[in-house]
């Protein structure tokens, strides 16, 4: 029997910490998102080894100072059970200048949006984690990316760091967006095939995934959106046909 020689990806955990950081600038650096650049000392010892990673970002009420929960062997303990509104965002970490950025899909009505067109230079923010990455190999053939608006800042840290390392791997993305404009948060970028998808129609990303031709081997998949949309692409990929391990498919939220 030949022995398989797929390197497949890694999950790391890493210890939970909640870290305050302060706003060293914010700025809109698209059509659709809003990048706000985080500092302090709190930041030392951060690590994120995933391009999907999610830090959990906390957004307590107005005039109400944020209390951390404190961690125990049994869990999270929050103080008096009061639990403000969070979100998950993708982590882009620059090392060398020890900054985290989070880029904010400004929209209609979401708690983190408001916050960030607003957020100054010297506000405080609190984050936790990311608890753990998944760790993605970067010489994968060919490579696949299908996501909406909330995925595209952890696709365009997987596309700079791919850039970055010379892969010349085949790189497909099919990107849904409600706005044509937000296809500029990925205009620096030119070592993908990205396929954009205006108006979030699942039928149109159907027939997009529908018109490819993917290897046997040597691949990887990712999916991410909206959970019941993720859950139907997802389909086409559970046969027997592909590798389970080498497709990540993920509900970054939920349509209420």
């Amino acid at each position: 029997m030949t022995q398989s020689t797929t390197i497949y990806p890694q999950r790391v955990r890493n210890d939970l910490r909640f870290r305050e950081l302060s706003v060293l600038r914010s700025e809109r650096i698209s059509a659709g998102f809003q990048r706000v650049v985080l500092g302090g000392e709190a930041l030392d010892g951060f690590t994120s080894r995933g391009f999907d990673d999610h830090t959990k970002v906390f957004f307590p009420e107005p005039g109400v100072p944020f209390v951390p929960p404190t961690v125990t062997d049994e869990g999270i303990v929050w103080p008096n059970n009061v639990r403000p509104a969070s979100r998950d965002y993708t982590p882009l970490y620059d090392e060398a200048r020890h900054e985290l950025a989070l880029d904010f899909f400004i929209h209609d009505g979401g708690v983190a949006s408001r916050w960030a067109q607003q957020a100054g230079e010297g506000d405080m923010l609190t984050i936790g984690g990311p608890r753990g990455s998944l760790v993605v190999p970067l010489n994968y053939a060919y490579q696949l990316y299908v996501c909406d608006e909330s995925g595209m800042p952890a696709l365009r840290r997987r596309l700079e760091t791919l850039r970055d390392a010379g892969q010349h791997a085949q790189i497909v993305a099919i990107v849904t967006v409600g706005d044509p404009a937000c296809q500029d948060y990925l205009a620096h970028l030119d070592n993908a095939d990205i396929h954009w998808v205006v108006g979030h129609h699942e039928a149109a990303i159907e027939a997009q995934l529908a018109a490819l031709t993917l290897p046997g081997e040597d691949y990887f998949i990712w999916i991410t959106g909206e959970g019941k949309t993720v859950k139907n692409l997802s389909r086409r990929f559970e046969s027997e046909a592909f590798d389970p391990q080498l497709v990540r498919a993920a509900a970054y939220w939920h349509n209420k």
